[in-house]
């Protein structure tokens, strides 16, 4: 979830999948995407604030390396250059795969969440917020691809100009209530974690 707090209420990026993807076609969500194996390969600017390693080894288990962990995190950054054009990390390196060094100093893990049975295809996902300022992201930065059409800045209080999937407004809200209790988003704070357990929806607080 990429923010701006540029304004009096913060705004996170979405766009719109394609109609013809067969998870969530037609749907705004945040952009991102499928952990990759080159992931793993990628070098880096800048680390992890050591909190958030620790919040995503909580909810992977603490036999989880530091790299399958890491490349969580590198993905997600790798997403959000692929469909909206922006580069978090430092323009001067970079390989094949990606044009830049990701900094991963600034996330903050937000929730964690599994497609319950019976989708098209089933996703377990990790959500990460980043501030624009932070980062150093002009909000007008961004471009549609071939993933993402109608990339657009949404108040985070106000979401009814776009059709979401269910998740996207549960993790929305969470992030409203974190805001609300400290608009900094701390580094350590708790995840939600949420799936299906015996036909039941589940939230869990790690």
């Amino acid at each position: 979830m990429l923010l701006d707090r540029s304004q009096a209420h913060v705004r996170v990026l979405v766009g719109r999948r394609h109609k013809a993807h067969v998870f969530m076609p037609d749907l705004h969500v945040f952009p991102g995407g499928r952990r990759d194996a080159s992931d793993h390969r990628l070098p880096w600017a800048g680390d992890m604030q050591p909190a958030v390693l620790e919040r995503l080894r909580t909810c992977h288990g603490h036999r989880a390396s530091e790299s399958r962990l890491r490349a969580i995190a590198l993905a997600a950054l790798r997403e959000l250059h692929e469909e909206a054009g922006i580069a978090i990390g430092r323009k001067d390196g970079g390989n094949i795969t990606l044009p830049f060094l990701p900094d991963l100093t600034n996330l903050r893990y937000m929730a964690r969440a599994i497609t319950p049975p019976g989708f098209p295809r089933r996703f377990d996902t990790h959500f990460f917020a980043l501030f624009t300022d932070e980062a150093g992201v002009d909000p007008k930065d961004i471009r549609d691809s071939r993933e993402l059409e109608d990339l657009r800045w949404i108040d985070v209080n106000d979401v009814s100009a776009v059709r979401m999937p269910d998740i996207t407004g549960i993790i929305l809200g969470d992030l409203r209530a974190s805001l609300q209790s400290d608009a900094s988003l701390p580094f350590g704070r708790p995840v939600p974690f949420y799936y299906t357990r015996h036909g039941r929806f589940v939230r869990d607080l790690l």
